[in-house]
């Protein structure tokens, strides 16, 4: 009697377990494989999951074995790919099954329609060859047409390339304006003169994609590419999915779900913006794309390019160290200046408008005197204007002047955002950024009856409406999430900026990253110091960043010699380091300061931090629950020096949609003793928990390693 074929099956569940499934040859029509996606009897229903072992045994008896019922119609994920996974599993302390499954698009996951896929595949995918023809492409820069350094940069990562199986780090760092993406585009065309070579490009946001995108069409327009984001249709990723996965796809352009693709003949990766919070997952398993496809690349032994103009302090760090191979752009492509900053002291009196001013507006404006004044130069030198507030909707706090009443979330500890007519509804709503509750705007006070409600703050759409009412000859253009989803598509508003149609831009971070604008005279920036002081140590560096960032978006279509721009800052802090060294463009200098401030304190990337997460009912339940591990902890010895576990705390949001939650921050010195006591701390909440709900207090648990809010 033939041996049994038994398979080992993770499905899309927090256990850390597989499960054995029988495998029937005969009934399958082919040998399992690892990595194979398969659709099994799981409880009372079915569930897809994936094959981690084939062997003969199991250690429960064989005839009590459910069988596999069918095998996806798709190659299995390549052993690079599991090799990832599992990493990630491990290193993010995350169930395998429910680490592989969520990176599988829906359309592979519907089991009941995989006899027919095949069939629509084909449909679709000679659809969309016939239809990509037509697509834009735009911004092809050739190698002779790369200034001197740009070509040096070029040949430093061509001579690694030369080099069959070898993992290299580089960290490619450049002022904005500099054709950083230029240097690597024509660095991957090397690459892909191999007709098998795939190449991953990783972008921060949907926004950014459609831009490269083009020009990625534009220096391969023979090479198919396969694009991955939230922002696709369900169909059009599964079609992408498989398309990478079966290696037919040569070039990988996504956002951080990209960086988990089974790639089976992966030759290079680039990670573009590689400082960008973005790029770690806030939900699920919390892992972050930048460190994975490092991991990635050192794994299958390929480059790896970190393009930003303002690099992390862990990537620069490394760089600085020798680890990274350390390329530099220090001047514009074209030999434009870098834009003039000016720093607007709003404390000071002169830089606002005063009784006697003539030109002064006849309403309240909420823009300095001296940006307005720039604003209009800019105006007349039709060139156009970029304003930059970092608060979306009309205004963040509803207030009574009769008493103390605010427009509070009734679900979180935060305040409902005021959102004008058009934005969210017909009618003017205010709104919860956290929780997404909306409702309407009250008629008078809840509490005392007053009539006269007052806004407090603003946000894109207030200062909207001041730049319409301070120019009435200007086209206003707002470009925020809510713009994007309510009126047209992102790309659509950024092709307006692009084709010159639009004097003034008014948006959040969405307008300060990556856009190649060509007519941008003048940037301002609006409530700089709202992001300035914060309890999270990484407040200084994210603001710094995003300052050289969207100042970058000004001049950058000057030749050599012209005028870069310039740059408009309203601050009461202008003495401020961020500020000073921005004066400068000095980045090295900003992430020098920061470094020593960092190790003076032992803060990251000088130690490694977790966070425990606890969600309930009741904040005290939460908090106790907090305290208990860390007695526990301390109980078994587990603490000792070197790692620093502190008291539990309410999260900065305590309460979100009507969950209290609470954290507790572990610190180490060493990256293998705090994956050490993360390991212990699951094991010893599982066997109290089912999945990671506590039996007994219901307090939901999460780790996150690596944290980037706290």
């Amino acid at each position: 009697m033939p041996l049994p074929v038994v398979v080992q099956v993770v499905v899309d569940k927090p256990l850390t377990q597989g499960f054995d499934y029988l495998w029937d040859l005969e009934k399958l029509g082919l040998a399992p494989v690892l990595g194979h996606i398969v659709e099994v009897p799981f409880g009372s229903s079915s569930l897809v999951g994936v094959v981690i072992k084939v062997s003969t045994h199991s250690d429960f008896e064989i005839d009590k074995l459910k069988s596999v019922n069918q095998v996806a119609p798709l190659p299995p994920m390549d052993p690079a790919a599991l090799r990832l996974m599992n990493f990630a599993s491990q290193y993010y302390i995350h169930a395998l099954g429910e680490t592989i499954i969520p990176t599988i698009p829906l359309m592979w996951k519907k089991w009941l329609d995989w006899e027919k896929i095949p069939k629509k595949l084909a449909a679709a995918i000679e659809k969309k060859k016939k239809n990509s023809q037509a697509l834009p492409s735009d911004g092809f820069i050739g190698e002779a047409a790369l200034n001197e350094e740009q070509k040096s940069a070029l040949d430093k990562l061509r001579q690694c390339s030369s080099n069959e199986a070898e993992f290299k780090p580089f960290l490619l760092q450049g002022q904005t304006g500099s054709g950083k993406t230029a240097v690597f585009l024509n660095w991957l065309r090397k690459i892909l003169e191999n007709s098998t070579s795939q190449v991953l490009l990783l972008v921060p946001e949907i926004n950014l994609t459609p831009q490269l995108e083009r020009r990625v069409r534009a220096y391969f327009p023979e090479k198919k590419m396969a694009v991955l984001h939230s922002g696709v249709t369900e169909k059009e990723r599964g079609i992408a999915w498989y398309e990478a996965v079966t290696g037919s796809a040569q070039i990988i352009l996504g956002t951080r779900l990209a960086a988990l693709v089974p790639l089976p003949n992966l030759r290079a990766i680039v990670v573009d913006e590689e400082h960008d919070p973005s790029y770690k997952q806030q939900d699920g398993i919390r892992y972050s794309a930048r460190d994975l496809a490092i991991w990635r690349a050192h794994d299958v032994k390929i480059p790896i390019l970190l393009s930003s103009a303002t690099p992390s302090l862990e990537t620069w760090s490394a760089a600085k160290a020798g680890r990274y191979e350390y390329l530099r752009l220090d001047q514009r492509a074209q030999g434009a200046h870098l834009p003039t900053v000016h720093l607007i002291n709003t404390r000071d009196p002169r830089n606002q408008y005063s009784p006697g001013d003539l030109d002064k507006p006849k309403e309240k404006i909420l823009v300095s005197k001296t940006l307005a004044h720039a604003i209009s130069k800019n105006f007349s030198n039709k060139k156009q204007s970029l304003i930059l507030i970092n608060r979306r909707g009309y205004a963040p706090v509803l207030s009574c002047g009769a008493c103390t009443w605010l427009s509070k979330c009734q679900q979180c500890s935060s305040y409902m955002v005021m959102h004008k007519a058009g934005a969210l509804g017909k009618k003017p709503v205010l709104s919860c950024h956290h929780c997404g509750l909306v409702k309407a705007i009250p008629s008078h006070c809840p509490d005392c009856g007053n009539a006269d409600l007052k806004t407090l703050g603003q946000g894109t759409q207030k200062i909207e409406d001041t730049l319409e009412g301070m120019w009435p000859d200007a086209k206003v253009l707002r470009v925020d999430t809510d713009a994007s989803r309510s009126s047209k598509g992102a790309e659509e508003l950024f092709q307006e900026i692009h084709e010159g149609k639009v004097d003034i831009v008014v948006g959040t971070q969405m307008i300060a990253k990556g856009h190649d604008y060509q007519n941008i005279g003048l940037v301002g920036v609006l409530d700089a110091d709202s992001r300035l002081f914060s309890q999270d140590f990484r407040a200084a560096e994210r603001l710094f960043a995003q300052l050289v960032q969207v100042a970058g978006r000004a001049g950058r279509s000057g030749k050599d010699g012209q005028a870069g721009g310039e740059i408009y800052i309203e601050t009461q802090y202008p003495e401020s380091a961020v500020f000073q060294y921005l004066l400068r463009h000095d980045v090295d200098g900003f992430l020098s300061h920061t470094a020593k401030e960092r190790e003076e304190a032992g803060l990251p990337p000088f130690s490694y931090q977790a966070l425990v997460h606890a969600e309930s009912k009741s904040l005290d339940r939460s908090i106790q629950f907090l305290s208990d591990l860390k007695g526990r902890l301390k109980t078994k010895s587990l603490i000792n020096k070197g790692l620093r576990i502190y008291d539990p705390v309410p999260k900065a949001v305590m309460r979100v949609a009507g969950t209290e939650r609470a954290q507790l921050v572990i610190e180490s010195d060493s990256r293998k003793q705090l994956q050490e006591v993360l390991e212990a701390i699951d094991a010893d909440l599982r066997e109290k928990s089912q999945g990671r709900i506590s039996k007994e207090t219901r307090v939901r648990w999460l780790i996150e390693r690596d944290p980037i809010n706290i």
